[in-house]
């Protein structure tokens, strides 16, 4: 089952709505294509060494890889796939770097922000408040049919805040920055001067070189014994056994590096991605550097524009969310952003 929830979504159930806005899904980042584009042409013809490390960015070498997953409808089919080398960040994006970024540039993220009644039609105003979706363990076992028994919108919610007001990233600075949506992740790639992945880049920089795995890092779930990803150990969703050590977010490079030498490409925060998502776009995928669909349709959300989210968070288990198996794929609502969600860049 799923682990992700947009955001208009836990807003619209909390007060009683169902979200049915109808938004634009053609693709409107060209512009961001043609310069990675022209910025992975031009690193291929430079002679890194894989796994070689340069301003807190891997490289990792272009080839080919089987892309897709036969366990997961929307991972078939199972199809060729060669990319071009690529520097990517060797970490999640933490809130120590986030913050220089909104020093930087005074940016106020989509949760920080004023929400707009067109886009929650029946919401009192008054109840508009800006915020964002928060995991809330129930006090019990529930059914898992309904995320909603588990996700909150909880008003000043944000990046800063990533559990609600009284919450805070102090001490926290080396953990991923989360309550980041779609367009922040965008903005802080831009001030870097990176860009987002696509979502066959993030899949072969998560394979590490290796095809044919049941998770990224191998084909058993805990390799001598061990936990090598932070995801959720116990009964989802109200009881989490920490057996890996985190109930949350661990700080980056917490687990082993995968062969690339890139750390958390499974479990910990699910991370945004450029591409457009469409459940039936392997079927035409091109083979070479393939970067998505033209617009995006999720069939159970279908007025929803929504992007590509890869490798699971810590609330994945076997369970409930399996989408931090090798090959499988996340999505989210463009707006949307939750405590367990962030993202990394390439150049």
């Amino acid at each position: 089952m799923r682990g992700y929830f947009g955001l208009k979504i836990v807003l619209m159930f909390a007060f009683g709505f169902v979200f049915g806005a109808c938004n634009s899904s053609r693709r409107d980042d060209q512009s961001q294509e043609n310069v990675s584009d022209k910025s992975v042409s031009g690193q291929q013809a430079t002679p890194f060494k894989p796994g070689e490390k340069r301003d807190g960015m891997v490289w990792v070498p272009g080839g080919a890889f089987e892309m897709g997953a036969d366990e997961f409808t929307d991972s078939r089919p199972v199809h060729p796939v060669s990319v071009k080398g690529f520097w990517m960040d060797e970490h999640e994006v933490t809130n120590v770097q986030f913050a220089e970024f909104v020093k930087a540039t005074g940016y106020k993220t989509v949760a920080e922000r004023p929400l707009n009644p067109t886009d929650y039609p029946g919401v009192p105003a008054e109840q508009l408040v800006p915020g964002s979706a928060v995991f809330t363990p129930p006090a019990a076992e529930v059914s898992l049919n309904n995320p909603l028994q588990w996700w909150k919108y909880i008003p000043g919610a944000n990046w800063e805040h990533p559990n609600g007001p009284a919450s805070t990233i102090k001490g926290h600075e080396n953990e991923p920055v989360v309550q980041v949506s779609y367009d922040d992740a965008m903005a802080y790639a831009k001030w870097a001067n990176k860009r987002l992945p696509t979502e066959a880049e993030w899949e072969f920089a998560a394979r590490g070189g290796t095809n044919n795995q049941t998770y990224y890092w191998g084909n058993e779930l805990k390799p001598s014994g061990k936990w090598v990803a932070n995801i959720h150990q116990g009964n989802f969703p109200e009881k989490n056994t920490l057996e890996d050590g985190y109930a949350g977010a661990a700080p980056v490079k917490s687990f082993p590096a995968n062969p690339f030498g890139l750390f958390d490409m499974e479990g910990n925060v699910w991370e945004w991605c450029q591409d457009f998502y469409r459940p039936d776009y392997y079927s035409s995928s091109p083979k070479v550097d393939p970067k998505g669909p033209e617009d995006s349709y999720d069939p159970e959300e279908p007025g929803a524009v929504k992007r590509v989210q890869r490798g699971g968070s810590f609330l994945c288990s076997d369970q409930y969310c399996i989408r931090y198996k090798a090959g499988s794929r996340g999505k989210g609502e463009v707006s949307s952003g939750s405590n367990n969600l962030g993202f990394r860049c390439v150049r």
